[in-house]
């Protein structure tokens, strides 16, 4: 799915009816975004983390904060989108 937005003299942008259905984004929602590859990505944050807590059981690293998860999450989001062109480059800089 795919759909335009335009961006305001505010800086503010629309998304379209089709694109918050299909994501069940309400008013108030939070939206995550994050620049990947110089592409902007939008990643809905309509869950509260309590929702998730227990989830996946036990992390195999130890607790984590929430800097670290989010870093994660962000990361996890860009590596779905773009695919293993992400890995690939991070490890030709290492």
């Amino acid at each position: 799915m795919g759909a335009y937005a335009s961006l305001t003299s505010k800086g503010q942008l629309t998304i379209p009816k089709d694109v918050r259905d299909a994501l069940s984004l309400k008013t108030g929602d939070m939206i995550a975004w994050t620049v990947v590859d110089g592409n902007l990505v939008g990643t809905p944050r309509n869950l509260e983390f309590a929702d998730l807590a227990g989830f996946l059981g036990d992390p195999p690293g130890g607790p984590a904060s929430l800097e670290e998860i989010d870093a994660a999450v962000q990361d996890a989001v860009g590596r779905h989108v773009f695919g293993d062109k992400l890995r690939s480059e991070k490890e030709g800089d290492a």
